[in-house]
């Protein structure tokens, strides 16, 4: 990861979003692999020993499920789940 930009960057996204299963309004992506391998592999490099680069990690590891097709989640499942690690942290962990 260099942080230099190419012509990908600047590219139209091909991925599309659905209408969730559920037909509650919401939008589900399309199942995306090489996005899902993407952001586990920025997941993985971030993770550190600090309790910040692993919350980051893990907020990076659950937003990749949203386009992992062997998951079944939703946006607004996610933003809960990452509300709640914040939560965590700001208490210092699931112990207090």
């Amino acid at each position: 990861m260099t942080g230099e930009r190419s012509s990908e960057d600047d590219a139209e996204p091909t991925s599309t979003s659905t209408p969730a299963a559920d037909g509650g309004g919401g939008y589900q992506p399309e199942p995306d692999p090489e996005r899902v391998e993407f952001l586990r592999e920025i997941a993985d490099d971030v993770r550190g020993e600090t309790g910040e680069s692993k919350q980051l990690a893990n907020i990076l590891y659950r937003t990749s499920d949203l386009y992992d097709e062997d998951e079944d989640t939703t946006p607004e499942e996610i933003v809960r789940n990452v509300k709640f690690i914040l939560e965590v942290t700001e208490q210092g962990g699931l112990g207090r």
